[in-house]
């Protein structure tokens, strides 16, 4: 295995995560929908074989078999605006059997910031789709990506590991409750309409029901859009400055590379609290130097740990033990995998031997039975076959070695590769 999964190439997953990197570094890393189909695109004409590439605003990570992992860091590099330096000190590199058991444990949601938040299972869905249209995806990846969906669609229905909400716009909803009196009186203004945005959006009608929420984005017909579905009051994005004015509580969800809220923008007269959803940060950190204004960023949300992760704790040994199931099941396949050019040759050698021994002993036997002796002969191939099959599975730590020894033996050397 630590040979390689592909000739000369290794599977490799290079990123950076919450863990290391905070929201700013991340913002220089994350990638858009059309740098994720460039990343793509270069990749494929540098010949670097089944590259994923997933962004959230937890994590950026970029997978694929390379010949070392500084192609793939170099891709990340040149379609963001992070550089080689930063990514360095916030970054990790996995390789092989530790890419495959990271991915499991990222799709299944045990990585996560919120333990059991299941959304990077989708965008892991979305992001071997993309390759595969572009033509980078191989078996490999596809049945890896399969595997990792097949493990956290079990950990979702045989364990209680993402039981109870909470993910960030709950989390956003829950300190607005907490924070802001009288919520339902009170006027709330959404800027952008980011997926949290729309969600934090959605939890505050449910758990509030309050009736003065305005929208206002860059695109109005966006807005106007989202609006309909929660019936909230749409206004043109020159009235910024005026709602901002106005409101008691601003969420902010725009998806822009710089900030898009300022403080000469913001002029209030009692308190206004900010939430800021958004990577890379939307809110201008100087806002908080204004009397009134509190501000709150995502990362802050994220550390809104209450009792129902306490309570999800507990579930992760029932989850990581689905993991082992499904990943040893894969990791077997992969073996399998990589023997098969070999045990192809080697039937295609013993037939060979076959065929030349019937061939010899037709000229010196007469009435030599040609049936008889085919029959016999693919039927002692065929358990000669099944020995080195068996040994191959059975002793995995030993198969390279292994396969070099069969291949000396029988001199399949020129077949196989």
């Amino acid at each position: 295995m630590e040979s390689s999964i592909s000739k000369g190439r290794h599977f490799y997953i290079i990123g950076l995560s919450y863990k290391k990197a905070d929201a700013e570094i991340r913002g220089h890393f994350s990638l858009n929908e059309e740098a994720k189909t460039r990343l793509l695109e270069q990749a494929k004409k540098e010949g670097i074989d089944g590259v994923l590439a997933t962004s959230t605003c937890n994590r950026t990570e970029v997978y694929g078999f390379a010949a070392h992992p500084f192609q793939l860091i170099k891709l990340l590099c040149e379609h963001t605006h992070g550089t080689v330096e930063e990514f360095e000190k916030v970054a990790y590199v996995y390789k092989n059997k530790q890419a495959i058991s990271h991915m499991f444990r990222v799709g299944t949601g045990l990585d996560s910031q919120i333990l059991g938040d299941f959304e990077i299972i989708s965008q892991l869905r979305i992001a071997f789709a993309q390759s595969k249209k572009i033509g980078l995806s191989n078996a490999f990846t596809e049945r890896l990506v399969n595997a990792v969906i097949q493990a956290s669609k079990r950990i979702k229905n045989e364990t209680e590991i993402s039981s109870g909400a909470t993910s960030v716009s709950f989390a956003s909803v829950q300190y607005i409750l907490k924070n802001v009196e009288d919520i339902s009186n009170k006027n709330i203004l959404l800027f952008g309409t980011g997926k949290i945005g729309r969600n934090t959006c959605e939890n505050l009608i449910k758990h509030t029901q309050n009736k003065h929420i305005t929208l206002i984005n860059r695109t109005k017909d966006k807005a106007e859009k989202i609006a309909g579905k929660f019936s909230l009051t749409v206004k043109d994005y020159a009235d910024l400055q005026a709602e901002i004015r106005n409101t008691d509580v601003l969420i902010v969800a725009t998806g822009a590379q710089n900030p898009t809220i300022s403080k000469e923008l913001i002029y209030c007269k009692k308190d206004l609290l900010i939430l800021d959803l958004s990577i890379p940060k939307n809110v201008a950190e100087d806002v908080e130097e204004l009397d009134n204004v509190r501000l709150v960023h995502l990362d802050h949300l994220s550390q809104i740990t209450d009792e129902t992760l306490q309570r999800r704790r507990k579930f992760i040994p029932e989850a990581e033990a689905i993991i082992v199931e499904v990943e040893s099941e894969f990791n077997k396949w992969l073996e399998t995998r990589k023997f098969a050019p070999t045990i192809k040759a080697l039937k295609k050698k013993l037939r060979m031997m076959k065929d030349a021994e019937l061939d010899f002993q037709r000229k010196k036997i007469a009435d030599f039975n040609d049936e008889q002796a085919e029959i016999v002969g693919n039927r002692i191939i065929q358990k000669i076959m099944k020995h080195f099959a068996n040994h191959l599975k059975e002793d995995s730590n030993t198969t390279d070695e292994s396969l070099e020894l069969i291949q000396k033996v029988f001199q399949l050397e020129e077949q196989v590769r």
